[in-house]
């Protein structure tokens, strides 16, 4: 008893252009995971890298804390401090 091969076809309702648009979306998502597995893995072997306590001097006074939390801690202050800017100049350029 033998069966019949069905060729191979596309969708119903799916055309060329469709498939290689969802096909083009997949790989893009594939490169964002990609590259938010490399920027984890960057970010990893940073931490492992500072993991030593520095002394961080004040106005009045200094004290010891671990290099890691210092850059966590800018980078936080930072992104916080460019958020706050974009809302500033985006309520004062704004047309009346």
């Amino acid at each position: 008893m033998e069966t019949e091969q069905l060729p191979v076809t596309e969708p119903l309702g799916e055309t060329r252009g469709a498939r290689a648009r969802r096909h083009g979306k997949r790989a893009r998502l594939y490169a964002w995971a990609v590259l938010g597995v490399a920027v984890l893995v960057v970010l990893i072997a940073l931490v492992a890298a500072n993991v030593h306590s520095v002394k961080i001097d004040w106005v009045f006074g200094s004290t010891h804390a671990s290099l890691v939390w210092i850059v966590l801690a800018a980078a936080v202050l930072g992104w916080l401090l460019g958020i706050a800017t974009s809302v500033i100049f985006r309520f004062r350029t704004r047309k009346p």
